[in-house]
This record gives C-alpha cells, sequence and structure tokens, in this order.
C-alpha cells in the first residue's frame, strides 16, 4: 500500500529509470510497446538468439505512465549476437524507434537532458536509447558517431563475459581495459555519451574511472558490502566513483541484492547503504526490468520504493533525488 502523501510526491516529481532490457524482449515476444501484438511479423535478427516466454513484461509505454516513470534507459544487450553485434544493435534500435513512432503515447527519444524535463512538462514519456556491451560496435569507434546520430546516449562497455573493450566480472584473472577499450572512452568523452561501468570487473572499473575525463555511471548495480556478488560495487568504488561525478542505479536483480532471501526491504538497504558510501547526491535506480529486474513484478513498484525511503527517514528532496534528479544531473553533464 501506498500512502497518499508518498504517491503525490512520486507523481510530482522527475523520476527515471537507468536500465531495461524491454526492447529485445518485446522482439522477441512478438509485443509492441504499447502493450498489445506486434504491429508486423517480420524478419529480425534479435530473434535468431533467443525466443520469448510468453509471460506478461515489465515494461512497457503504458506502464510507464501508470507507475509514474517519466524517462528511461531502454538498452539492446548485444552480448549474445554471436559474429552479428553490430547488426543486431541497429535491429532492436530500429526496432524501437519505429516503435516510438507508432505509439499511441507521447515518446521523445532524449537527445539533452533537457528532452527529460520538457516532456515531463508537456505530459510525454522520455526514452535515452542505449547500447549494453561495446561489441556492439565490432571493433570499431567509428560507430559510435552513428549511434549517436540515432540518439544512443550511453553504452554499457562489457557484460559480465569478455569483450573488445574489457574484461567482465566473471572472467577470472581477467584484465583491465584494452587499447580498444580505451579508444572508446576517450570517443565516448568527445561526443558527450554515458560510459556505464556495470559488468566491468574490478580493474575495468578502475581503468574506467581513470581513463574518463567525464563522469562515469554504473546503471544497475547494487552493494557488495551487502552481498558478495561480483557484479555488485565495493564500498571503494562507490566512494570514488561518486568523487569522480559518477552515480549508480539499485537494481532489482534478487541475485545482486542478497543470495538467499532477497526482498524490496533489502533493495531499500542497498540504496540506503551506498547513500551512505556515495552521498546522497550520486544514488538512483536502475530496474533492469525484462532483463533480470525480478525482485519485483513489475514498473508498479516505484510508487512503493517512493514510499519505503520515506519510511527509511528520507526527505522528500532526497527521495527526489535518487528517483530522478541524480540521473538527470549526471546527463546534463555528460551530453548537455
Amino acid at each position: 500500500m501506498v500512502s497518499e502523501a508518498a504517491r503525490a510526491l512520486h507523481n510530482a516529481a522527475l523520476v527515471i529509470d537507468s536500465h531495461n532490457d524491454t526492447i529485445v524482449n518485446h522482439m522477441r515476444a512478438k509485443l509492441n510497446l504499447d502493450g498489445g501484438p506486434a504491429r508486423q511479423d517480420g524478419a529480425a535478427i534479435v530473434t535468431r538468439f533467443g525466443r520469448g516466454s510468453g509471460a506478461e513484461l515489465q515494461l512497457d509505454f503504458p506502464k510507464m505512465r501508470q507507475a509514474g516513470i517519466n524517462a528511461a534507459f531502454f538498452t539492446v544487450d548485444v552480448t549474445n549476437a554471436k559474429g552479428t553485434h553490430l547488426q543486431y544493435a541497429l535491429d532492436g534500435l530500429g526496432f524501437f524507434l519505429r516503435e516510438a513512432a507508432l505509439s499511441s503515447e507521447d515518446i521523445v527519444i532524449v537527445r539533452r537532458a533537457a528532452d527529460i524535463t520538457s516532456a515531463q512538462k508537456e505530459d510525454k514519456l522520455a526514452a535515452v536509447l542505449a547500447i549494453e556491451n561495446t561489441d556492439g560496435l565490432d571493433q570499431s569507434i567509428y560507430p559510435l558517431s552513428a549511434f549517436y546520430e540515432l540518439g544512443v546516449r550511453t553504452l554499457t562497455i562489457t557484460h559480465s563475459t569478455r569483450s573488445w573493450a574489457a574484461d567482465g566480472c566473471e572472467v577470472e584473472n581477467g584484465g583491465g581495459l584494452t587499447a580498444f577499450g580505451k579508444s572508446v572512452v576517450t570517443e565516448m568523452n568527445r561526443l558527450g555519451m554515458l560510459v556505464d561501468v556495470s559488468h566491468l570487473n574490478d580493474r575495468g572499473f578502475w581503468d574506467t574511472l581513470k581513463h574518463s575525463s567525464a563522469p562515469v555511471i554504473a546503471t544497475h548495480s547494487c552493494c557488495r558490502a551487502l552481498c558478495g556478488h561480483p557484479r555488485n560495487l565495493t564500498d571503494e568504488q562507490l566512494k570514488e566513483l561518486a568523487a569522480a561525478g559518477g552515480v549508480v542505479g539499485l537494481t532489482f536483480v534478487p541475485e545482486f541484492v542478497h543470495d538467499a532471501t532477497p526482498t524490496i526491504d533489502g533493495l531499500i538497504d542497498h540504496i540506503v547503504h551506498a547513500i551512505d558510501k556515495a552521498g546522497i547526491d550520486h544514488v538512483a535506480l536502475g530496474s533492469d526490468f525484462d532483463g533480470g529486474g525480478t525482485l519485483a513484478e513489475d514498473a508498479m513498484v516505484f510508487p512503493q520504493i517512493t514510499e519505503l525511503l520515506l519510511q527509511r527517514g528520507l526527505s522528500e528532496g532526497d527521495v527526489c533525488k535518487v528517483i530522478g534528479l541524480n540521473h538527470l544531473r549526471i546527463l546534463s553533464q555528460v551530453i548537455g
């Protein structure tokens, strides 16, 4: 149950979610982003590498409205594309751009941070386009400029496995940023794209923080002090990420919250811990809906999170930072 006061605050606030895998899973489930069946049953590269489960998905445009989410990072994870990473990325982005154009909702593709606040004022939804795993560049920095023109504003350096740019958190004795990875970070800085360090191993995290001239984001991670999964950030990482102006989006993936009994209250524990270590200006939300973010049934959990943060003693202003303003700040600083 969400109190009237918490719901009123939530509905008035700017709410931003920094990670979902909704694009690919809607394609595989043959659903459109208005919540109905696919508008066209055409061939798609994405569907060659997995099929939808048929289960109801956690996020679409109507659910964003119902949950009071003003903006979300819509990500194409290219990790499993097996030799067609660049094509796979374009397939997913093309699908989403078409969905945005055909939707009954008003959707704004975010090119500047001000697009988010303008969309909120005009009662529109905002989408930040993202690619997960720089293997989507097919070993060249030049697709970055093309992706930028399409509206992509953030890339995750790698997934949990090895990429051309760096090693992920599951690679035993992995290395840090490769020469290619460093060139990717430099070019993203030049273009004004937000570098995402979620999934990196520790060496890659520190290399990226050192190499980037702009603040970086961990779009969907939790705190290793509370759950020892290698996908989570240590207290030292949280502190240094914040010192460099970055943001961590706490994620709703059960195994990152607790290794035995993950709960929504446990997620709030991670948020409070991150605030304690990184500071109130550097903590936000990154659900991983339609990916691994199954701690909550769907997007309707967002007002509940606002309620629980208030119950933990956060001021209304601090809650607004966590549910949206901190993401807006780093976007303003990096993408303009």
